[in-house]
């Protein structure tokens, strides 16, 4: 299946994307023609994914300069600066996005004392497009380096997802099961079904098996049993941040970190460098809480009582001394190398 996850409409000066949240009932593309909309495409999670928001990012400024009807280009800067501001705080923990929001803005301010209205929508676009298709080959790279620590017949365990739909294409953690697949290797998967949005069991599995990649839906709590039979022989997951003392993903990273480790079994990341933040720590970073009814409804299905107190964070840290390895589209590090990414 080649898909991509976002791009750019020249036509109608629009981001085009696919919307995530119909999958895997539907597959169906959005338009989105405004920042205002594109704010909400990421909070609701039409997109998602540190990579694709990196490219969402860019694409929001070039789409913001685009749609301005400002013609002094002072007067576009600043509007363009605004609405930077504005896309950057749309999700604070996953270090993508206003990765890719501020590579534009820096590649705006070298030409904004030369530059006309014109040429600066056009770096800005320019600057988009290259982080989009510096995705999708930094992922090709990362998945060739990563299919390197699979074995013939291996089994990985993979929570929420890390695939083509996290990305502009290909994927990270499922990059790295592409890459290794497509060696002839015989790989198949675990995937859980990531609580409390079940992005496992709605993207993971649905990408795996129009692939025909051999994968089983399991439930998030299931995982320390599938281990401890030895059913799981690597455990591979993306990041949405990594800093120097832990690794930000989705909800529930942590827990299979543990039971991995207690089982003997290795723990892998899979994350491009751009998802590194190593001037921070933990401590540092700021855990994004989402929406009680997540986990207290199911669509129009209530779980749990209406008033119910809920404690819903969207993603936990891993400390790296779990962390068997990073796979990078620079190679593979352990955490004791770190350092040598600043």
């Amino acid at each position: 299946m080649s898909l991509r996850t976002i791009w750019w409409d020249d036509e109608n000066r629009a981001i085009g994307m696919i919307d995530q949240t119909l999958l895997p009932e539907r597959l169906e593309n959005i338009e989105v023609g405004s920042v205002e909309q594109l704010c909400e495409a990421i909070l609701a999670l039409r997109v998602r994914g540190a990579p694709a928001l990196g490219a969402a990012g860019a694409y929001g400024v070039a789409l913001a300069a685009a749609r301005s009807e400002a013609t002094d280009p002072v007067a576009l800067l600043d509007e363009v600066q605004k609405a930077a501001g504005i896309i950057r705080a749309a999700r604070p923990t996953a270090v993508n996005l206003s990765w890719g929001v501020d590579r534009v803005m820096q590649a705006l301010n070298k030409i904004r004392e030369s530059a006309d209205s014109d040429e600066i929508r056009a770096a800005a676009l320019a600057e988009a497009e290259s982080i989009a298709e510096e995705d999708l080959a930094i992922n090709r790279v990362l998945g060739d380096v990563g299919a390197s620590l699979l074995e013939d017949g291996d089994v990985v365990l993979t929570h929420c997802n890390a695939g083509r739909l996290a990305c502009v294409g290909w994927g990270t953690a499922l990059g790295v099961i592409r890459s290794a697949v497509a060696e002839g290797k015989n790989t198949s998967v675990y995937s859980c079904e990531t609580r409390p949005l079940h992005q496992g069991s709605r993207l993971t599995a649905w990408e795996l098996s129009e692939d025909n990649i051999p994968v089983t839906l399991i439930c998030d709590n299931m995982a320390g049993m599938v281990m401890r039979q030895g059913l799981v022989d690597k455990v591979i997951v993306g990041a949405d941040r990594i800093t120097k003392d832990a690794v930000f993903n989705k909800i529930g990273t942590y827990s299979h970190a543990v039971l991995a480790k207690a089982h003997g079994i290795p723990f892998y990341v899979a994350a491009p460098i751009s998802t590194f933040d190593l001037s921070h720590k933990e401590k540092d970073v700021e855990i994004e809480e989402r929406d009680a009814d997540e986990i207290r409804r199911l669509g129009n299905k209530q779980l749990a009582p209406p008033e119910v107190k809920v404690y819903n964070p969207a993603f936990d840290a891993t400390p790296l001394d779990l962390v068997t390895a990073i796979i990078t589209e620079r190679g593979i590090y352990r955490p004791l190398e770190m350092p040598d990414l600043e």
